[in-house]
């Protein structure tokens, strides 16, 4: 049976529903993407989606589900469309908790910290030195964190890519706009090594070109 595609909603420089996008690729799963202006994040239609009034959200006409938060969606995918553990692992595996392990790292630990870089480095309309330095240290901790496990693997979990690998890309694509003196190449390269391996993948290759032309049709 062929499936309907899933409506993901998403903003073009935003990190978070991209990591979605790139989970969907590799599954292989059919969907819409829906660009949605700040604006309109916060009131009707899309309130009603995402009472948050953040992106992403995901709609399934084939389950009838309706998501948000990017990390539940991850999960939520990789448990409904991969059957085959292409990106997953077996349940009650030692690798499955090992993944969700690290994906509760990357939305409790790398998106809020990253995200707070961003906001005080770029739209905040004062500079809080202190503040902007707090939240760099945070992003070299995380960032230490990845580059120490990763010293003898290529990928975080099992021996091979997965959705655990996934999350953790897009926010390191817009990094130079809030960490200019945080050179991956330099302070992290087993880090950067894997950041490579990861976005040399078709899928997560694809999302990232059509993030790029997301945002250049944005402007």
């Amino acid at each position: 049976m062929s499936l309907k595609p899933i409506t993901l909603w998403g903003h073009d420089s935003g990190p978070n529903a991209w990591r979605v996008a790139m989970v969907l690729e590799e599954l292989n799963v059919p969907y819409i993407l829906k660009m949605i202006d700040f604006r309109d994040m916060k009131k009707e239609p899309y309130e009603s989606i995402n009472p948050n009034g953040r992106v992403p959200a995901i709609q399934d006409p084939n389950t009838s589900i309706t998501l948000w938060e990017s990390g539940a969606i991850i999960e939520y995918l990789v448990e409904t469309y991969d059957k085959q553990y292409n990106i997953s692992f077996s349940p009650g595996s030692k690798e499955h908790f090992e993944a969700k392990q690290w994906l509760f790292y990357q939305v409790s630990g790398q998106g809020p910290y990253f995200g707070q870089a961003v906001w005080f480095t770029v739209y905040h309309p004062e500079k809080l030195p202190g503040v902007i330095d707090r939240y760099i240290n945070e992003i070299r901790r995380v960032s230490g964190v990845l580059d120490r496990f990763l010293q003898d693997k290529d990928f975080l979990v099992g021996g091979k890519f997965s959705y655990a690998d996934a999350s953790f890309v897009t926010w390191y694509l817009i990094m130079s706009l809030f960490a200019e003196n945080v050179n991956l190449e330099a302070d992290f390269p087993i880090l950067n090594a894997w950041l490579e391996r990861s976005k040399a993948r078709p899928a997560i290759a694809k999302i990232i070109q059509d993030r790029e032309a997301a945002i250049k049709a944005g402007k």
